[in-house]
């Protein structure tokens, strides 16, 4: 585990271009936040260090649950969801097999449809634009 702080929206995005260039080619990566901790954010980093897409055209997949970003890059919000057969219902299962890296929002709420052998950073929103983030699973 390693822990970070950033002190800004653009510290929390470098910090995703620099998760990015240790991920593996397949990686099923959970992003664990309350609303507003920066998951998003950290995201676009992630996207962006990946190479699939600006940071500036990456938003949270809310509504449409699933954005895709070139043809490895998954990014997966489960907030709206409420029960274990809505999410089986996207194909996560079917994307999880794929040489691709998956950025799963809300995913701690489906343990079970989880992979074991994942990454999980966990974001905790501190004062203004502030924020802790803890990294499992992966060597930074």
């Amino acid at each position: 585990m390693r822990q970070f702080q950033t002190h800004s929206e653009e510290e929390t995005i470098q910090l995703g271009r620099e998760i990015a260039a240790r991920l593996p080619p397949r990686a099923v990566v959970l992003l664990i936040g309350n609303l507003g901790a920066g998951k998003t954010t950290l995201a676009k980093g992630i996207v962006s260090g990946l190479g699939a897409a600006e940071p500036e055209d990456v938003t949270s997949p809310t509504f449409t649950l699933i954005h895709e970003y070139g043809a490895r890059v998954y990014h997966a919000d489960l907030y709206r969801l409420d029960r274990p057969e809505e999410v089986s219902r996207l194909g996560l299962e079917e994307i999880f097999d794929r040489d691709a890296v998956v950025l799963i929002e809300w995913g701690e709420r489906f343990p079970q449809l989880m992979p074991a052998d994942r990454i999980e950073i966990r974001l905790e929103a501190g004062s203004a634009d502030e924020r802790r983030i803890e990294v499992t699973g992966i060597e930074l």
